[in-house]
């Protein structure tokens, strides 16, 4: 009777191992899938890359001279204005989404009803599924039309600045209005993460602050805030990586140019990698399209230094 008690209860234990074990290489596999895939996507775009890279140096000159107008005669006088106008309008996006955003899942963590909270937070979600072509066709037919007069006061008022030189271009297909429907974009993102990491502040840190005497923005400075931080620096990070990637909201309202501008107010001073390369690509031979793929190469590494770097500074506030 003893050992048939022994064996029975020793079954559930090698169970237990046997499904541990299971989920840990699964667990294992999935990890290593990522970092496959990352070096996949990698080897793909070097691969590709390569004609242009390795290949006859008057070929290259004349697809780069074609494709920016002869503006630029190599490949890094080429990409290189590329690179500013993505991080410019991504980091536009960033600036104007990133209070609002917060402002947004404070309110709906902490200062709206259940319902409304509810109401809100599903409404988040349904614009943060919206795809970008939409925004692109909002922003060109809806925004540019309408938001003309907003840049000329900025321009008539603020105009002694360089970043809003006058006069406003009319219609304004200008990187400022291209960061406004970036920003709109990824607004929804940076808010719905945002919001479930101050959901889940502690609720005894929380009624501690309040105990203490604390106002409710009190509470919300000295116990929510902090606890969110590493999250929102990642939803943050989450926005900019879509706005570093968009091509089709770019491209469907932004007058491209090939130059290192801040005049924000001006047509024809930036581009995008990924729109250039929606923009170039049906019309490219095959050493163009290796040419459009090694700028696209050169996105990818800096998004990965992007959220490289967003991790250190998650792992350091952490810390």
């Amino acid at each position: 009777m003893t050992s048939q008690t022994k064996s029975a209860s020793a079954e559930p234990v090698s169970d237990g191992k046997t499904a541990d074990k299971v989920f840990k290489g699964v667990a294992y596999a999935c990890g290593i899938l990522i970092l496959v895939a990352l070096a996949a996507v990698f080897i793909f775009l070097f691969v590709k890359a390569m004609p242009l890279l390795v290949g006859d140096k008057a070929a290259n000159q004349a697809t780069i001279e074609g494709f920016s107008g002869g503006a630029a005669h190599n490949f890094w006088q080429y990409v290189l204005p590329l690179v500013f106008g993505t991080i410019l309008v991504s980091a536009l996006a960033l600036i104007i989404a990133f209070f609002i955003a917060v402002g947004i899942a404070l309110f709906i963590s902490h200062y709206a009803s259940p319902k409304l909270s509810s109401v809100l937070s599903a409404v988040i979600d349904l614009l943060a599924a919206i795809p970008s072509v939409i925004y692109g066709l909002w922003g060109g037919l809806v925004l540019v039309p309408h938001i003309y007069g907003v840049w000329a006061w900025f321009a008539k008022y603020l105009g002694w600045t360089y970043i809003f030189q006058g006069p406003a271009s009319n219609p304004p297909r200008t990187v400022a209005t291209v960061a406004v429907v970036l920003a709109v974009m990824i607004l929804p993102i940076i808010t719905s993460v945002s919001r479930d990491i101050f959901q889940q502040t502690p609720n005894l840190q929380q009624e501690a602050a309040l105990a203490l005497g604390a106002t409710k923005w009190e509470m919300i400075k000295l116990a929510v805030i902090p606890f969110g931080k590493s999250g929102v620096i990642s939803a943050s990070m989450l926005g900019l990586g879509r706005a570093l990637g968009e091509t089709m909201a770019v491209l469907m309202i932004l007058s491209p140019g090939m130059l290192y501008s801040f005049k924000l107010l001006q047509a024809s001073q930036s581009q995008t990698i990924a729109a250039n390369i929606a923009a170039q690509f049906p019309e490219a031979n095959n050493l163009g399209v290796s040419t459009l793929i090694a700028t696209g190469l050169v996105l990818f590494v800096i998004t990965f230094l992007v959220n490289y770097a967003a991790r250190k500074i998650t792992d350091r506030k952490d810390a």
